[in-house]
């Protein structure tokens, strides 16, 4: 660069977000989000790719130099509201694309004690991006566009995206969208915003990002949906008591609110076990345990404390999906010639519970968890059953004693000693009663025991 000439703007602002003093980094903040302002405005001169890669670098290393927790999650938070002061859809898409590219290149050189404020950027940065769709009312063509630029930046194998950011942009994934969006979304509209992660998990061969995506985004919707259907059974029967009670017939509604649940599972059950009938004929996975729709109480008193529990931490409304549809499309997917065979089987689980759902069967609460935790517990298994094994009670000879007692006694005395000296190395102690003292020498049988060597006299004794 020529000397004498000033720096570009963002090349300034990048380094005063990056330094030492609090104050300076406040101030360049706000700058900031005055000149994204006021250039966002005009009609030409918006921001390059490039440009935005520099702003992100700086406000990078502006969380970095943060400390406090508190102070961290407020910086985050304003960071992540930058998104909003660009004025179009293109520049708030590049400057979430130019964000993600940051997190990537970044990302190794991010050490341990700093990777949760990092955490929580990506985040908050989601919702945001969340909340400008919800800004222009959920239209197709915005959810669509977002999708595409998020999977292609963060799960496409070109993005050379670590692990690390992969796995938690797929565990934040619907719980973001649950905060933003559940209380307005409908489901084709929910449908849409999974459709690209069906299609990544049916042609992938990352086994990552197919497990992240079959456990955090598939699972999780089969998991939650006791929950959205008790939250459409509340609405209706909110809605039948009220028009029961316009009607004078008080006494009524909860007798009515319960029958009509009972009788509208029934209903859903049975046909919709018909229709899913035809097309399971391919998938060869046990039915979970049933349950009706309707039937919220339980007879077991620790499953009704376990329940009060979990309506007690699921506050708030729950997205809502068309489990018949996401069934269908994964088959979809699923059952193409393209698909890896691991793959396909990793699906053809998951279609089997959606179908069991849409026909109106529960899947057991116990079942992803246990599948989970094969894993991690199946060498503790095999511990624990080589620990039975060896603590088995041995069989006893006529005498009554056992038989390794039977066989110690039939050693030499020279064989004794060694295995006696053997389970001191090993620290393992030797049978009952057949202990010695520390210090003390073996004694046996044809054993010679060493001469004690006499004190000479002293000349002066002499």
């Amino acid at each position: 660069m020529v000397p004498g000439l000033p720096l570009p703007p963002e090349i300034q602002l990048a380094q005063r977000l990056a330094g030492n003093e609090q104050v300076t980094r406040d101030r360049a903040l706000r700058k900031l989000r005055k000149y994204i302002m006021a250039r966002s405005q005009r009609a030409t001169g918006g921001f390059t790719p490039v440009e935005l890669l520099k702003i992100w670098k700086g406000l990078f290393y502006c969380l970095w130099m943060q400390d406090k927790p508190l102070q961290q999650e407020e910086l985050g938070r304003t960071i992540s509201q930058l998104i909003h002061a660009f004025q179009t859809t293109e520049a708030q898409h590049l400057f979430l694309r130019a964000f993600w590219q940051t997190m990537i290149r970044e990302w190794v050189g991010i050490d341990r004690l700093r990777l949760d404020k990092f955490y929580l950027l990506m985040r908050l940065v989601l919702r945001e991006s969340l909340t400008t769709v919800k800004t222009h009312g959920w239209e197709e063509r915005q959810i669509e566009q977002l999708m595409e630029l998020l999977t292609t930046e963060v799960l496409n194998p070109d993005s050379q995206a670590p692990n690390g950011v992969k796995s938690h942009f797929l565990e934040i994934f619907l719980e973001e969208l649950t905060k933003v969006g559940a209380a307005e979304l409908t489901a084709d509209q929910n449908l849409q915003f999974i459709d690209h992660f069906c299609q990544i998990a049916a042609h992938t061969k990352d086994s990552l990002v197919l497990h992240k995506i079959t456990r955090c985004i598939l699972e999780t919707i089969v998991e939650q949906a006791p929950l959205a259907i008790e939250d459409i059974m509340n609405e209706l029967d909110t809605q039948s008591g009220k028009s029961e009670a316009s009607d004078g017939g008080e006494s009524e509604v909860s007798d009515g609110g319960e029958s009509e649940a009972s009788d509208g599972g029934e209903s859903e059950a049975s046909d919709g076990g018909g229709e899913s009938s035809e097309d399971e004929q391919d998938l060869q996975d046990t039915p979970p345990k049933s349950l009706h729709a309707g039937s919220v109480q339980r007879a077991d008193p620790e499953a009704d404390k376990e329940q009060v529990l979990d309506d007690e931490d699921s506050t708030g409304p729950v997205l809502q999906f068309d489990y018949e549809a996401i069934a269908n499309r994964l088959f979809k997917l699923a059952s193409g010639e393209s698909t890896p065979s691991q793959n396909r089987k990793r699906l053809y689980k998951v279609i089997q519970k959606l179908r069991d759902l849409a026909g109106g069967t529960f899947p057991d609460d116990d079942v992803p968890e246990k599948a989970y935790k094969k894993l991690l517990e199946g060498r503790r298994e095999r511990k624990k059953k080589r620990k039975k094994r060896l603590s088995t009670p041995q069989p006893q000879n006529e005498k009554g004693e056992s038989e390794t007692e039977a066989s110690s006694s039939d050693l030499s005395p020279g064989m004794k000693r060694k295995r006696s000296r053997r389970n001191e190395k090993t620290g393992q102690r030797g049978p009952p009663g057949k202990r010695r003292k520390p210090g003390a020498r073996a004694k046996g049988a044809g054993v010679q025991q060493p001469a004690r060597k006499k004190k000479r006299p002293l000349q002066s004794e002499k």
